[in-house]
């Protein structure tokens, strides 16, 4: 029997894989039905407070900002979030009250997060990129956790949840990190059609692993297509209708951050976030660009603007391999 050398002693969410196994026969329809949606609905619908939610891409490409700014305009409390580097949106979350809880590899930018975390606001667990990928991995795969050396001879493990112990084969130590099933998963994409077949194009995280890990996953995505052309290059299908939940029509889903071959981001509109530093700025930003606005489209139309979008649509110059 391998003895535990040594162990992070923090607080992580973990469920037995074979009550995630029984969520996926039970609840998951294999049939293809029509699942789209409006932000608002998926949130309300598949989001509730308390949940963990995770995505594979963050503030600056291909993150999900429609549907986190819907959950902020909603007002969910008491998330988990999970994500390999979580920038703008998590200041975003827990200035607004929402999120009280971070896994993350890396936690940026502005200095509003960082004070947060010193005031003990939102309690953040810090992991490395390669250890949350494979707790998400080891999610997917239905197993309770998977090995790795990517913590061991670091701090991070003690102020993770994953454990040393020997390698019954070779006698070295090894560390264990635990299986991940988030309650949701968010993931913006390229291309999707009505029953949640969908295309990224371009750098990709672990967007399948994690729908594959999930009980919900929502994608929004830049532009619905039908599914014939889903049929026609079935190889090019990054994430299997079967795994998702809702899908969200949302172009410009990822600003301020950009969507590779679509648009560029938002240098400006990042630098107004990073500029937060204390509550009455964050709530001024919270008020004009999320609360005011009744979704996504107002906001584009009020806040963003034609003009705007044009430009960054002008300056995403890179189409190769995105076609």
């Amino acid at each position: 029997m391998s003895r535990i050398r040594r162990e992070g002693k923090v607080e992580y969410r973990f469920d037995h894989p074979d009550a995630f196994r029984a969520h996926v026969r039970d609840k998951k329809s294999r049939k293809p039905v029509d699942k789209l949606v409006d932000a608002k609905e998926a949130v309300s619908r598949f989001v509730n407070d308390g949940d963990y939610i995770v995505y594979d891409f963050s503030s600056l490409t291909r993150g999900p900002q429609a549907l986190i700014r819907e959950v902020i305009r909603q007002k969910k409390k008491e998330l988990w979030i999970g994500a390999e580097f979580t920038l703008h949106e998590s200041a975003l979350l827990v200035g607004a009250g929402c999120a009280s809880r971070i896994d993350v590899g890396f936690l940026g930018y502005g200095n509003y997060i960082g004070q947060a975390v010193c005031d003990g606001r939102v309690q953040v667990y810090e992991w490395t990129n390669g250890g949350l990928a494979l707790r998400i991995l080891a999610g997917a795969r239905g197993v309770p956790f998977l090995p790795t050396r990517d913590l061991l001879g670091t701090d991070n493990l003690d102020v993770s949840a994953a454990r040393v112990i020997q390698d019954p084969y070779t006698g070295m130590p090894v560390c264990l990190v635990p299986a991940l099933n988030p309650d949701v998963a968010f993931l913006h994409v390229h291309q999707a059609d009505v029953s949640g077949d969908a295309r990224i194009f371009g750098t990709n995280l672990f967007a399948l692993e994690a729908a594959l890990a999930s009980r919900r996953v929502i994608v929004s995505a830049e532009e619905i297509v039908e599914a014939d052309e889903f049929r026609k290059d079935p190889m090019r299908t990054t994430i299997p209708y079967f795994l998702v939940d809702a899908v969200v029509h949302a172009p410009f889903g990822a600003y301020p951050g950009s969507m590779p071959a679509r648009y560029e981001i938002d240098l400006e509109h990042v630098d107004r976030l990073n500029a937060i530093r204390n509550d009455e700025q964050m709530q001024r930003y919270l008020d004009e660009n999320i609360y005011s606005v009744s979704g996504h489209e107002e906001f584009l139309d009020k806040r963003v603007g034609a003009a705007r979008m044009k430009e960054l649509r002008r300056r995403a110059t890179i189409i190769e391999g995105y076609r």
